[in-house]
């Protein structure tokens, strides 16, 4: 008997029992849908990580004060970062494969604006954190040089941030803001950006003023006699991509030189872009398998009642195995006749289940708060997982059905 008289058969006894098939089918269905919805989630919160890292800017570096171990977080050999230390690092004589250096107060504080008040992020930063940081501006201009050296109070509004304080980013140039209590001009509004900084919240609800400004007029009297110039860290672009490593290097080399330090191990830790993206990455991949297998568990489930009909079957044709047999059927013959029925139970299951789980990706992309991504390799995995579900738990009904004694069988009531 070909393979597609079998396949025409084994339909045709599913249509025998529509309700029975799709009650059998229910269990594979909803284990595919599962695959493929939670797959799609995975890949989604990779896309919508990756995304949110890279708008942060382009071949970006990060360096932090004190030394980071793996186990214990930071050590104790620890000294602060100072503007002086970013100084050295936009000396292309020094560290020729840097592209700009941005140093960074990040504070958060209240800001107010009349009667409306917000909490948001407040930076205090230099001109090149524009370019170092992707926070090209909309209205108005960005703090300048001639900002930093006079210490001026003025201030370049997030998107977010002038709609909550000011209704309108368009009127928000000229108008005073009290950051911290402490009176502040309005020179400009960022474009929106969307998505989340990078030290949490919205990368829209945040202010940027002159890191000088930040220095003597937010941070607190005692903590700025104590770190004097210190800035939580500093943010560093290389002139492209190819030169991140290279730049990594001599920023390593530069503060080494600057702290004095010689065989002791580094107080600052320098890490990039690509580095947190396979952080997040690994993360995600983690998550992605824990949910296909979550998703595996209904698969299964599903297998076992397609053995469990697959059995009930055998049963019920007893007789119409025995005539097969009387006439000259093989035992190969039945034992491929009940596979492949189990197998086309699978088949049929996993792709309405592939719809299944595409119209639960679509319906949490509908929500507007989660981008799901269905790939083509997900649709396969499901597929090829059901049909081995299939394969592996319609063997056994298949084996009783191909063993059955054809006297017997003739003579079973």
């Amino acid at each position: 008997m070909s393979l597609l008289e079998s396949v025409r058969m084994a339909l045709r006894s599913l249509a025998a029992n529509k309700l029975r098939a799709g009650l059998t089918m229910l269990g594979i269905i909803i284990g595919t849908g599962a695959v493929i919805a939670l797959l799609s989630v995975g890949e989604g919160a990779r896309a919508a990580i990756t995304s949110e890292i890279q708008s942060i800017g382009s071949n970006l570096i990060f360096v932090f004060p004190g030394s980071l171990e793996q186990s214990t977080g930071y050590s104790q050999n620890y000294a602060p970062l100072t503007l002086e230390d970013a100084h050295a690092l936009a000396d292309p004589a020094l560290a020729p494969s840097v592209g700009a250096v941005a140093p960074l107060i990040d504070r958060s504080f209240p800001v107010t604006a009349g009667s409306d008040a917000v909490q948001v992020e407040v930076i205090g930063t230099t001109p090149d954190f524009e370019f170092v940081r992707n926070y090209p501006v909309d209205y108005g201009v960005f703090i300048s040089d001639a900002d930093i050296a006079a210490e001026a109070r003025v201030a370049v509004l997030g998107a977010a941030t002038a709609r909550k304080l000011l209704g309108d980013e368009s009127l928000a140039l000229g108008e005073t803001v009290r950051i911290n209590r402490i009176p502040f001009t309005v020179v400009g509004v960022l474009v929106a950006k969307g998505g989340q900084g990078f030290a949490g919240g919205s990368a829209d609800d945040v202010v940027i003023v002159p890191i000088t400004t930040a220095l003597r007029r937010l941070v607190s009297g005692r903590q700025a006699a104590t770190t004097g110039r210190a800035v939580d860290y500093i943010t560093v672009s290389a002139i492209d991509e190819d030169s991140i490593d290279a730049a990594i290097e001599e920023i390593s080399w530069v503060l080494r030189d600057r702290h004095g330090i010689e065989y002791q191990e580094d107080d600052f830790t320098v890490t990039s872009q690509q580095d947190i993206l396979g952080v997040f990455d690994q993360i995600t991949n983690v998550l992605t398998i824990f949910l296909g297998a979550i998703a595996g568990i209904s698969l299964l489930v599903g297998g076992i009642g397609i053995m469990n009909i697959m059995l009930v079957s055998v049963t019920e044709r007893t007789r119409e195995i025995g005539i097969r047999k009387a006439v000259g059927a093989r035992r190969g013959d039945i034992l491929v006749q009940f596979l492949i029925e189990s197998i086309v139970m699978s088949v049929i299951g996993g792709i309405v289940g592939i719809a299944f789980g595409w119209g639960i990706s679509l319906a949490v992309n509908s929500t507007g708060q989660f981008t799901t991504v269905v790939t083509p390799q997900s649709v396969l995995l499901a597929v090829s997982f059901s049909m081995a579900v299939g394969l592996f738990f319609g063997i056994y009904p298949a084996s009783r059905a191909a063993n059955l004694n054809p006297i017997e069988a003739l003579h079973y009531e």
